[in-house]
């Protein structure tokens, strides 16, 4: 978050960050099961490889930087224009 944004702007990108952190996992699981065949490999799975859950993990990395990127970017964009209203 920017310095430069207000307490209530930081609770709302919290807010929404949170959000949209919680369906983006979801949706990694989800499309992972689908094109896999089988759940998510996590590090204290015994059955998974090195290369599965490193690739996950990855997966994982981006889709939450991308996703508290894209809260940030648009909470900022939304307290904006409610402030110049």
């Amino acid at each position: 978050m920017a310095d430069d944004q207000s307490i209530p702007e930081k609770l709302a990108t919290l807010v929404v960050s949170f959000g949209a952190g919680w369906l983006a996992h979801r949706a990694v699981k989800a499309i992972w099961q689908k094109a896999t065949g089988k759940p998510p490999s996590m590090i204290d799975d015994d059955d998974a490889t090195l290369v599965s859950v490193v690739t996950f993990a990855a997966v994982s990395g981006a889709t939450a930087a991308l996703t508290r990127y894209a809260a940030g970017r648009g909470t900022a964009k939304v307290t904006r224009r409610i402030q110049h209203h």
